[in-house]
């Protein structure tokens, strides 16, 4: 009898371990778009190597007069193919679709956000309005 509590009581365990595990590390908490400019693109860590990125949203009025306020977002991408195609795109507006986890995981990258797709792609901004230049 004592070794059957015991068994049940280490299987529970194991049970609630497997799904706090998945919840933190595997669960998508969201999923969506983000459009910007790609800041960079690199491929990094000690241990396990990651790609990761950051892209420059548009900028939003702060509250004081003048000033413009940065929104970043950086992201991991786990797929060589997709990593391979933003390497290429450094300096253009890219729109991403990504996942958001609730924590990183060493080998998904740095980042809560892991980019699954890109969207579609554009020429740098300064390319695409550049006006002749005359004095």
């Amino acid at each position: 009898m004592k070794k059957k509590t015991i068994f049940i009581i280490v299987l529970v365990v194991l049970i609630v371990l497997s799904i706090i595990i998945w919840w933190r590390y595997y669960f998508v908490f969201g999923e969506g778009v983000k459009a910007g400019n790609l800041n960079f693109f690199v491929k990094k860590g000690y241990v396990f190597k990651t790609w990761e990125g950051r892209l420059i949203q548009e900028g939003f009025k702060t509250p004081a007069p003048g000033a413009m306020q940065s929104n970043e977002f950086e992201f991991s991408v786990t797929s060589d193919s997709i990593a391979r195609q933003l390497e290429l795109l450094g300096g253009r507006f890219v729109e991403l679709r990504y996942k958001e986890y609730l924590h990183p995981l060493p080998w998904r990258g740095m980042s809560t956000y892991v980019v699954t797709e890109i969207v579609t792609t554009e020429a740098p901004s300064d390319e695409r309005n550049t006006l002749p230049y005359s004095e």
